[in-house]
Order: structure tokens, then sequence, then C-alpha cells
């Protein structure tokens, strides 16, 4: 009779468990997060929103069958000095938004980690604009403050 490929009776528990354990390793969604892979390439190290000063406004071009020019900044995040593109919601959110001015990002929502939508290499968003979210000064519930 040829030998079995896993272990069998009564103190099997821990081959088990061990075998398990070496097979995870090949499962990349498994790999990816005990090796925090995510976390040591994310520009926003881990964290969920992030501090920065905008360098630029870009128009960046959507992925087909879209035809638009997306409004975006180039945003350098204080922390860590990487710069990064992020997404200007609504309807005029560009023109509130001017070059120097602080804003927060957060992460736009993408699959793991990476760009969202039609938006291509873009993977953060603004949501605020000098310490006021960009969505109340649009609305005309708050003045932007000038820094």
């Amino acid at each position: 009779m040829p030998g079995k490929k896993s272990p069998l009776g009564m103190f099997a528990a821990r081959g088990l468990v061990e075998r398990r354990k070496k097979f995870r390793w090949s499962d990349t969604y498994y790999k990816r997060r005990a090796l925090g892979i995510a976390k040591k390439f994310d520009p926003l190290e881990g964290a969920p929103m992030a501090r920065g000063i905008v360098l630029e406004k870009v128009g960046v071009e959507a992925r087909k069958p879209n035809a638009a020019v997306r409004k975006c900044v180039r945003v350098q995040i204080t922390k860590n000095g990487k710069v990064v593109t992020a997404f200007v919601p609504w309807d005029g959110g560009l023109n509130v938004i001017n070059e120097h001015d602080e804003v927060i990002i957060e992460r736009i929502g993408g699959p793991e980690g990476r760009a969202y939508g039609d938006l291509p290499g873009v993977r953060f968003r603004v949501i605020m604009v000098n310490g006021v979210s960009l969505k109340a000064v649009l609305q005309g519930k708050k003045q932007k403050p000038v820094r």
C-alpha cells in the first residue's frame, strides 16, 4: 500500500497545520498581505489619508470608451515627499484649488490599491482644501481660507 499524502491518525493535527501554512504562500493575496507589500510601496504608508501641497493642476485623459479630460492635481505628500496624482471631484472642484494650497487626499477605492474607473494611474482623490471640506466650499456653505 503506497504512502498517504497527508498525515492521518490521532496526532495528525500539527502536520496538517504545518502543511497548510506552507501552501498558503502560493496564494498571491496571502503573500502580499503577510509580507506587507502594499504598505511598503504605498505613498500613504498604510494611512487612510495624507496631507500634501498642490504642485500643479493637470488634466488626465479618461480611458476608452470614455472621452473626457478628468481634472486632477499633482500633490507632494508632506510626511515623505512623494508626489502623487489626485483626482478633484465635483463640478468646478478645480476652480477652488490653487497651486501651493494644502490638501488632504484619500484613496479613491479601486481594486487592490490600483487605479479607479477610467482614470489611468490615479489612485487618490482630494477631500479637503486648506482645512475645509471641498464639498462644503463648492456648495457655498464655507469659505476657503487663503494661506
